[in-house]
């Protein structure tokens, strides 16, 4: 799966060489931070080594994998969002700890995790009738794509909608778009007969089709589709068709969907190394970017191969992360930045970003600029995301432990306001007390715990309060209780929430 394998020690000093003096954020453990202690044998319940994992006293179901950041001290802009979004699956592919949806802070910190038994891809915000909605899309992965549905979920992480793909398919993991027209943009992929004699194969082959579809989102009505063999034909693929496979032959492997400024839609479909503008009244292809039919000329940089999450920036920019693989075609992948000059038919390099160790990956990846000017890299199959100010130096730079991925990465801003209560246990300390545990999962505006303790749970006064130092805060307390409460209060004291009344 990865063509480089690092150590600790050589990612950090590559991060140090390219990043200008990255520091330490997470990993063993952040200064500052009262991480649960261990288990004996230096594991976590799951068996993962615990440096490899999350783990919490006052949640023990939850066991993420661990997310180390190294940044440079100062680096980040005004603008710049405040939390990552990532949705590892490494337990699926080796990797240690639970695989599910996850936030992380720009410390190393756990925000939220949910985890899932099934893939979970696309961790996003979106906005949903006006307000900010979390987006993913959750399934099963079938040769390369999936099948499943795409989800939304409200502020407090509670399902609001679900969309599914219409005329008999299922929505793919690759794309779920929330336009502001209320509908979403979603891929699917379909079997079909068609004919594979031009590269070898036979007259009446079986051919995956890419297809997107534009559904609204309160009704499940389907406004728009669009079907790539109807559109581009087999002979445009670069890969190779392996006459003795009895697999449906993915010679498009649809894989972004984007608006356009001008409405039409941007596809970008791997298999092709084609970008493809596609008319959102007729479906008929405007023009290529890329690929064996290309309308526009490559400058020098500008040629891309096995390319995922292409957006625009305006009506003459497109961003693209640019896989190089597989099989390689460059040393390592790149996300670009391109100019087109349609009245030229010529493309150029405006910038590319890549990471220091120099990193091939054959499949996934995504590539967004953020308000402050900089950029946010996912390296897909490799565990590995970055960002990049708005020089083009990388300033952030974050990994899963090995063998863990996720499918892309995104920075957002997000207010969460869970609708559990949270989550309290209790041990007893050194020197005779005890310590309370609180957290609560995926709430952002907790700034300080405080302890209440009482012989009963109507009879609780407060006892400690400490401010909130990561996902779980230890608070040692001068009281046997034996009934704890914890509550969570914002910067103004306000109470957010409590928990329920815990018997040491």
């Amino acid at each position: 799966m990865s063509r480089t394998r690092w150590s600790r020690r050589q990612f950090l000093g590559a991060s140090l060489k390219g990043g200008a003096g990255l520091v330490l954020l997470a990993g063993a453990g952040y200064v500052g931070y009262r991480w649960p202690r261990p288990s004996p044998a230096g594991s976590s319940s799951s068996g993962a080594p615990a440096s490899e994992v999350y783990s919490f006293v006052s949640r023990p179901d939850l066991e993420p994998p661990r997310v180390t950041l190294t940044s440079r001290p100062g680096a980040r802009g005004p603008g710049a969002p405040r939390y990552l979004f990532l949705a590892p699956k490494g337990y699926t592919t080796g990797g240690p700890g639970q695989q599910g949806l996850m936030i992380v802070d720009r410390g190393g910190h756990l925000v939220w995790f949910q985890p899932s038994s099934t893939f979970t891809m696309g961790l996003d915000v979106q906005t949903f009738q006006g307000q900010p909605h979390l987006t993913w899309w959750e399934g099963n992965i079938v040769s390369g794509y999936g099948q499943g549905v795409c989800v939304i979920a409200d502020a407090s992480y509670r399902r609001v909608a679900t969309v599914h793909a219409q005329n008999d398919l299922q929505a793919d993991l690759h794309e779920f778009v929330l336009t502001d027209q209320g509908t979403a943009l979603i891929t699917a992929y379909h079997t079909v007969e068609a004919d594979l004699s031009g590269l070898g194969g036979p007259g009446k082959g079986q051919v995956l089709e890419g297809v997107v579809q534009e559904i609204e989102v309160t009704t499940g009505k389907l406004l728009f589709e669009w079907r790539s063999l109807q559109h581009v034909p087999v002979e445009e693929t670069y890969q190779k068709l392996d006459p003795s496979s009895h697999s449906p032959f993915d010679y498009f492997h649809l894989n972004s969907v984007a608006v356009a400024p001008d409405g039409d839609l941007l596809i970008s479909a791997r298999n092709t190394w084609t970008v493809y503008k596609v008319s959102r009244a007729t479906g008929e292809v405007a023009w290529r970017l890329g690929g064996r039919r290309s309308s526009f000329g490559l400058g020098p940089g500008a040629r891309f191969y096995w390319q995922h999450h292409v957006r625009p920036h305006g009506p003459d920019r497109l961003s693209i992360f640019d896989n190089g693989a597989s099989p390689a075609m460059e040393n390592q992948s790149r996300a670009i930045l391109l100019v087109l000059d349609e009245k030229a038919k010529r493309a150029t390099l405006e910038r590319q970003y890549t990471h220091p160790a120099e990193l091939l990956s054959p499949n996934q990846g995504s590539f967004e600029l953020l308000p402050d000017g900089g950029a946010l890299v996912g390296w897909g199959a490799q565990p590995y995301f970055s960002e990049f100010d708005q020089n083009g130096d990388l300033v952030l730079d974050g990994r899963l432990p090995a063998d863990d991925q996720s499918y892309r990465a995104f920075a957002r801003d997000w207010v969460g306001r869970p609708s559990e209560p949270p989550a309290l246990a209790v041990g007893t300390n050194a020197v005779g007390g005890s310590t309370v545990y609180a957290s609560w999962n995926g709430a952002t505006g907790v700034a300080t715990w405080q302890i209440l303790a009482g012989g009963s749970p109507g009879a609780l006064r407060p006892v400690a309060r400490a401010p909130r130092t990561g996902f779980e805060t230890a608070v040692s307390v001068n009281s046997s209780g034996p009934y704890f409460v914890a509550v969570a209060l914002d910067r103004s004291g306000a109470e957010l929430g409590r928990s329920q009344p815990q018997k040491a």
